[in-house]
């Protein structure tokens, strides 16, 4: 069940003795991926790095996975179909040709992008994926880079914001698309929709 305001979130124990272990959000796209296309359920993940660790609080703690004071996380997945074909990801979708000039858009279920706090409002389990569209002149390029760090680069005028289950994105040209950091295709049509508690996360 995805997480309601003033609602405790997850609950405590270890790491399932079936589970895997993550180093990276694409380690755990990886993962979904699989399970997904075998149509099973995902495993349960214990994170120690990436942008999904470090949204929901993960210190990288290995040892920590197996305490019974460790965080368990229902956390939502996202799955997008580009030009007709399914992929799945857990923290981002970016579609850009460059960062310096034409149109770049991040799709977000996590908060971070590495060092970017790119959608400061956003929870992995709230059901609902961040989206950013911008085609920015490069000096506002440069000074929402500089304000990516701290999460101050929204609100801008020329970034439309969007909250939603599922969104639809036509790109006239196609774009390089970035899944949890991987370049994973080139499209022009994305049809995006989240998975709610698709995978229990440990930290």
């Amino acid at each position: 069940m995805t997480i309601r305001k003033g609602e405790p979130w997850g609950s405590s124990g270890p790491l399932a003795r079936d589970g895997i272990v993550a180093a990276s959000d694409r380690e755990v796209r990886a993962m979904v991926e699989a399970a997904r296309r075998d149509g099973r359920s995902p495993t349960e993940v214990g994170l120690l790095g990436g942008d999904l660790c470090r949204t929901v609080g993960g210190r990288g703690d290995g040892a920590r996975l197996k305490d019974e004071w460790a965080t368990r996380l229902p956390v939502d997945v996202a799955s997008v179909t580009i030009d007709g074909e399914r992929y799945w990801f857990v923290a981002h979708l970016v579609a850009r040709r460059s960062w310096w000039r034409g149109r770049v858009v991040a799709v977000m279920n996590a908060q971070w992008l590495g060092r970017w706090d790119v959608a400061p409002r956003s929870h992995p389990n709230d059901g609902l994926l961040d989206l950013f569209d911008a085609d920015l002149s490069f000096d506002d390029r440069w000074k929402a880079r500089s304000r990516l760090v701290t999460g101050t680069h929204v609100p801008h005028p020329g970034i439309e914001q969007k909250r939603a289950p599922s969104m639809t994105l036509e790109f006239e040209r196609p774009l390089d698309i970035y899944l949890d950091g991987d370049r994973v295709a080139r499209g022009s049509s994305l049809e995006i929709s989240v998975e709610p508690d698709a995978v229990v996360c440990v930290v």
